[in-house]
């Protein structure tokens, strides 16, 4: 028959040479007043919460460092997502600006040029003759707003006005002989797209931190 193995008789007893026990192994206690009884309680209580804690702080360490991965994975995420609004908003805010670039051109389209001649008038007040190139539908506007501003400005040359079907619409051109000058607006959006986008590829997923205050 098979059972549990039979334990070996230990000699836990040592005894001097004068027949006196000289060693013997503590024997377990087998009966506890009430306060021995409290205190085993009390420190089972102790160790059984400072093993809970050792739990708990465990977990919540493996926790903090599953959320650290997690972000970890998800903020590069996080800055091309930002950077894509970026784009998204500055190629929106460009869309608007065209649109009411073009309907103010379309309501006031001499403009441009009288601006133009305004800002120019120290180069051009010595100028024999202002020719000014522009579209022929723009042009057929323009002789009295450019003999207006002529006046104001003080500008005694004479004012030439060429339809240019070449020329786009609201461009025009401006010659005054030492000098010349050109305005053209679908040109000057496609410049300013060009240095928008050139902006956004330098900043890349490099700009203003995602978390306001952190740099």
């Amino acid at each position: 028959m098979s059972g549990p193995p039979h334990q070996k008789f230990g000699f836990d007893t040592e005894f001097d040479a004068g027949g006196g026990v000289a060693f013997a192994a503590p024997r377990p206690k087998r009966s506890y007043t009430p306060d021995e009884v409290e205190a085993i309680r009390l420190a089972a209580l102790a160790e059984g919460e400072r093993a809970g804690l050792a739990s708990v702080a465990a977990d919540q360490a493996r926790a903090l460092s599953q959320i650290a991965a997690a972000c970890g994975q998800a903020l590069p995420r996080l800055a091309e997502v930002a950077h894509a609004h970026r784009i998204g908003s500055a190629n929106l805010a460009l869309a608007c600006g065209r649109a009411i670039a073009d309907a103010a051109l379309d309501r006031f389209p001499e403009a441009p040029v009288r601006a133009a001649v305004e800002s120019l008038a120290r180069e051009i007040e010595t100028a024999p003759r202002l020719v000014v190139g522009a579209s022929p539908e723009l042009a057929g506007r323009l002789q009295g707003v450019l003999d207006e501003t002529a006046q104001a400005i003080g500008f005694a040359g004479a004012i030439q006005i060429r339809p240019d079907a070449a020329v786009g619409a609201h461009a025009f051109t401006l010659d005054f002989g030492d000098g010349s000058a050109a305005f053209d607006p679908a040109a000057a959006a496609a410049r300013v797209s060009q240095a928008l986008e050139a902006a956004l590829a330098s900043e890349g997923l490099h700009a203003e931190p995602l978390i306001p205050g952190e740099s």
